[in-house]
């Protein structure tokens, strides 16, 4: 059996270590990288093209679910997991629409972590035991149902939401994604229409809501 390589991106360094020195007593699997934020691991998936990412979802500049989407999108070979600390239906169903192909509880057993990578790299989806049945019975009922209105935004729009959450200015912004102010201008006032939010504090508390910055942020 090949060996299963795989990256590691959460924005804890001691986390991270503490993941590799279980994985590297795993047989038969190699961590290749580790990444601090989502575009880190974006770059990584692309220059090592690992087998399985084990993606936080909460990492500052672009979080774990906006970094899933375009790892699925352009490195389909390569398959990610979720590690969370929540099994809040909402965190579940909106990594599933980004096209994770795992969801594993950061205090799951060291066996589980093991039963989700041979899962996930034999093609398969693996949730962990603790995520309620209704949850992916919900996401089946729903899956060609109405959007909710985080799904309605663009990817641009959503990455804006995450950076005003984590305080960064119009400016700022406009410098970290090479855009003009009055392009930055216009997608915040379109994402505040979107969600029907007229106040940073408000999306602050719903960028919080949705697992894209921590309450640490």
């Amino acid at each position: 059996m090949s060996t299963i390589r795989i990256l590691l991106a959460d924005d804890h360094t001691l986390l991270r270590a503490g993941i590799r020195s279980l994985l590297e007593k795993m047989p038969g699997v190699e961590v290749v990288g580790e990444a601090a934020d989502g575009r880190e691991a974006l770059s990584l998936v692309k220059a090592l093209q690992p087998g399985v990412v084990l993606m936080d979802i909460a990492m500052s500049g672009l979080n774990g679910l906006e970094a899933t989407a375009r790892i699925v999108k352009e490195f389909p070979s390569s398959r990610v997991i979720i590690l969370s600390m929540h099994a809040n239906e909402e965190y579940v169903l909106q990594t599933l629409r980004a096209g994770a192909a795992g969801y594993l509880l950061k205090d799951a057993a060291t066996a589980e972590l093991e039963l989700a990578i041979q899962a996930v790299s034999r093609g398969d989806t693996y949730l962990s035991p603790a995520i309620s049945k209704r949850v992916i019975e919900d996401y089946l009922g729903r899956i060609n149902g109405q959007k909710s209105p985080m799904e309605q935004l663009t990817p641009r729009q959503r990455e804006i939401l995450q950076l005003i959450a984590e305080g960064k200015s119009t400016k700022e912004m406009a410098f970290l994604l090479n855009l003009s102010v009055k392009t930055v201008e216009t997608h915040r006032t379109q994402l505040m229409d979107r969600l029907g939010i007229h106040d940073v504090p408000g999306l602050v508390r719903y960028a919080m809501r949705m697992g894209l910055i921590s309450s640490a942020t």
